[in-house]
């Protein structure tokens, strides 16, 4: 999502990258190893689907040798009953669009980008596995919902032997973690992979608290997500920074590195608006983090409601 038409009139991310912004970062990215791409076709109205599209092509990527992913689910025409959920209809309708724009005959990961609790769960598996029989897409995956839902969905799939989902992307962080009640032990018994979404929180786990820059000036998506619970995040962010001003690593780095400590995590969803945080992402995988520092950056952390949302 950090790839796109720049401007808030193309989408809820108007600090979003265009082309020839965007290639440095995705070049940057492709040199130090990474291989999976996640988009979505809601990212700008789909010209992050355009511009990852146009990148793997410019770049001369081998297409057997990466992983792109997107999403369905959110709107992609206001106000239109068929522009948006997991219906058939629109499900059938946009795995061709985003094709479309990313240039693909074929993606690696479908995701749900969200439960559609309005159309019958029977009808959303077997769109999904009728994408995957076309040989639109290798595998499919879901996004933020609650565990009993994902193994229900799953469940229905097995029933009809349909295909199932490989794949869980939730928020999780170090400001958000209510997913390892019941979601992380779920995933990691059933051997479902889990790539988090916000893995530094809309950057609130990258620099200290209070923190303001460009982006957060335009952000209306991140005060949606965490307005509600600043007062319990502000101590774990405190406790991240001390941390890093003892052990000499960047903030974000921390926050990553501690994710990537957990045996049920298999890869973080990092957005990077620069080189710099394609560099320290990439970095943050050599940090093993102390199992004292580990507890410090835990302790703070309190329960958070549990939405099913977000």
């Amino acid at each position: 999502m950090s790839f796109g038409k720049p401007g808030s009139e193309n989408g809820v991310f108007p600090w979003a990258k265009d082309y020839d912004n965007a290639k440095p970062i995705f070049k940057k990215a492709v040199d130090l190893g990474i291989n999976y791409f996640d988009t979505a076709n809601v990212y700008q109205l789909g010209t992050s689907e355009e511009i990852t599209g146009r990148l793997i092509k410019d770049l001369g990527l081998n297409r057997d040798e990466i992983v792109v992913a997107t999403k369905v689910h959110f709107a992609m025409r206001e106000g239109r009953p068929n522009g948006a959920g997991s219906s058939r209809k629109n499900i059938m309708a946009e795995i061709d669009h985003s094709l479309k724009r990313l240039g693909l005959d074929y993606v690696d990961l479908y995701q749900i980008h969200r439960l559609d609790r309005e159309t019958p769960w029977e009808e959303i598996m077997e769109a999904l596995h009728d994408v995957v029989k076309s040989g639109k897409a290798r595998y499919i995956g879901a996004s933020t919902m609650f565990a009993w839902e994902f193994e229900r969905l799953n469940n229905i799939a097995e029933k009809h032997n349909w295909t199932k989902f490989v794949s869980m992307q939730n928020q999780y962080n170090l400001i958000y973690r209510e997913e390892e009640r019941e979601m992380m032990p779920l995933c990691r018994d059933r051997k479902i992979a889990v790539v988090p979404w916000s893995p530094l929180a809309g950057g609130r786990c990258a620099r200290p608290w209070g923190t303001r820059t460009e982006r957060s000036k335009i952000d209306a998506v991140s005060p949606m997500v965490w307005g509600a619970t600043e007062a319990q995040d502000r101590k774990v962010v405190d406790a991240l920074e001390e941390v890093s001003k003892k052990n000499g690593n960047t903030m974000a780095q921390n926050a990553l590195a501690w994710m990537l400590s957990k045996p049920y995590v298999t890869a973080p969803i990092v957005g990077t608006t620069s080189v710099r945080h394609v560099e320290e992402a990439v970095a943050a995988l050599d940090i093993k983090l102390s199992d004292e520092e580990i507890k410090a950056l835990e302790a703070p952390y309190v329960p958070h409601i549990k939405t099913g949302a977000f």
